[in-house]
């Protein structure tokens, strides 16, 4: 047979387990059409490439992304950073800077929010400084921001207003009356409205093209898109210049998207959009059979929804649905043929659509096709650790996370926040593994930037380490001594490639084409001066493939 490329004397982690390792292989149109040792090359003509022993993988998978919100994040301003002690010098901040810089239509600051010292803004006192202008201090993690009246009258937000998922995306009220500070979902409309009145077609391209850049140089050959929460009408306008961009044959990275629900009072909706989704964007790179839905929010404001309360606030967080309705939901998906994904930080989120699973699976036996997956996990019950092998439910983690310094937090704002025993047993992806489960592997992050925290080895080398040092490719002020504990957590670095390649594959149900390197699957492929395997844990986040291929051709 005559082949296009024809590869040998290389290092090849297939993630094949019925053949984890080869030394050739050969490609024609675009995919792998025998993988082994050279001997089985004798059938094959065409130019070889002698690699002398260079490390090659499958392309890597990113099973938990933000493309769409990415773009959002492109183009949104985020203020002028107050760093202050306490309430009273943020105020004096503001009114100066607002007195210092008159006729701004908006004035935007960032905050974090421990820095208030438990004290909190009201409108009231937001008002005084800026009565006739819009103002805006958006929560450092971004899930929760503080408007003044201009900001609520221009969204229409009055004290009768519902919370859009009450305890969890919901206006915070005194006496009845709105504040102006606004949690998770209930306060990204603000945060995104100038970004969806002006957001063009230019920069929707510029910033898409620098993510597939990005995933070039990386080889990053497919991703799972996890949505643009409330903005599902931006996230179509991107989704539509990628399935253009795909019918040009200029979208080389494999996207496999989502829509995106965060209120129980839009299930039927989203379901039907999902359908919609599914029929309009459907091209060789573009693939819509999910729905995405945010269940909780996160540890850090205490939205994350918790069995045990958090131990500084006695405080619970609340779930988007009740069991009972995602096996509803899972009934329906059923019959689409549709797949679901779940935002779970907190343990009490993440039990819920398991205990909805149970239901939906008691229902429908051997009918049940679902791929259901769990993302972020950030603690887990005892109880269910082993209810997702024993349910089929995929669990995402980002590695990234695991040193425990997470947004510029100190390892002792968890055990604050969680006690000293539940803020020791976060993260459990090893046992999680060891259960028979299918783990995947993400970077979910929600802003371009630079792409530093989308680098797929940082995720490696902190999945390996639990924590980061000073040969560690990121920012210093993340910086550790120790693992995270629980430190037998740490996964090895086979787990860490299983994970980003054909368990990402699994989770999306694409494994009979991506994620190993396999006969007759897509030639996705990257080729590394150094051995993977062997590489040092600490200083891996520097590593980074010399050529990349995706469906047998050099993308970079």
């Amino acid at each position: 047979m005559k082949a296009d490329r024809i590869i040998k004397n290389a290092r090849i982690f297939t993630s094949d387990p019925g053949n984890p390792l080869a030394t050739s292989f050969a490609v024609k149109d675009g995919r792998f059409v025998y993988v082994g040792g050279e001997a089985g090359l004798s059938g094959f003509e065409g130019e070889v490439s002698d690699l002398q022993g260079k490390f090659i993988m499958p392309g890597i998978i990113d099973s938990h992304v933000h493309i769409t919100t990415g773009v959002g994040f492109e183009y949104v301003d985020y203020g002028e950073e107050i760093e202050c002690s306490g309430k009273r010098e943020a105020m004096d901040f503001m009114e100066k800077y607002i007195r210092n810089h008159p006729g701004q239509e908006r004035y935007r600051f960032m905050l974090e929010r421990a820095r208030l010292k438990g004290e909190d803004f009201v409108r009231e006192e937001l008002d005084a400084i800026c009565p006739d202008h819009e103002l805006q201090i958006l929560e450092s993690e971004v899930h929760s921001v503080w408007v003044n009246s201009k900001i609520l009258e221009k969204h229409g937000i009055i004290d009768d207003t519902p919370d859009p998922a009450p305890g969890l995306a919901y206006y915070v009220r005194k006496d009845g009356h709105l504040t102006g500070n606004a949690y998770e979902s209930a306060g990204w409309p603000f945060v995104f409205d100038f970004v969806r009145a002006h957001l063009t077609d230019e920069q929707i391209a510029a910033a898409v093209t620098r993510w597939i850049d990005f995933c070039r140089e990386y080889g990053v050959s497919s991703v799972f898109d996890a949505g643009f929460p409330e903005h599902n009408d931006v996230h179509e306008r991107i989704y539509a210049h990628l399935r253009d961009l795909d019918r040009k044959g200029r979208l080389p990275v494999y996207v496999d998207g989502c829509y995106v629900l965060t209120r129980r009072a839009k299930v039927k909706e989203a379901i039907e959009e999902t359908k919609r989704f599914s029929r309009e964007f459907d091209t060789g790179h573009l693939k819509i059979h999910t729905l995405k839905i945010f269940m909780d929010g996160t540890m850090k404001i205490e939205t994350a929804a918790m069995v045990t309360p958090y131990e500084d606030t006695g405080m619970s967080g609340a779930t988007a649905l009740k069991a009972e309705e995602i096996a509803e939901i899972l009934d329906e998906l059923n019959r689409a043929g549709l797949d679901l994904h779940v935002h779970t930080v907190g343990e009490l989120s993440s039990r819920v659509v398991l205990d909805g699973v149970e239901m939906a699976r008691r229902r429908l036996g051997s009918r049940f096709r679902v791929r259901v997956t769990c993302a972020h996990l950030w603690i887990q019950d005892d109880a269910d650790l082993k209810r997702f092998a024993d349910l089929n439910v995929t669990a995402n983690f980002t590695p990234a996370w695991h040193s425990g310094v997470i947004g510029g937090n100190p390892r002792a704002f968890w055990a604050e926040r969680l006690g000293g025993k539940r803020a020791s047993s976060m993260f459990r992806s090893k046992t999680l593994w060891d259960s028979g489960a299918l783990v995947a592997w993400s970077s979910d992050d929600v802003a371009y930037g630079d792409f530093s925290t989308w680098n797929p080895y940082l995720g490696m080398e902190i999945g390996m380490t639990r924590h980061t040092c000073e040969m560690t490719r990121a920012a210093e002020e993340t910086r550790t001594d120790t693992a995270f504990p629980p430190s037998g957590e740490r996964m090895g670095i086979e787990e860490m490639l299983l994970g980003f390649t054909i368990n990402g594959a699994r989770q999306l149900g694409i494994e009979e084409k991506k994620g190993s390197i396999s006969v007759g699957k897509d030639a996705d492929y990257l080729v590394f001066d150094n051995n993977l395997l062997t590489a040092k844990c600490e200083g891996f986040s520097h590593n980074k493939p010399k050529e990349v291929y995706f469906g047998g051709e050099k993308v970079n």
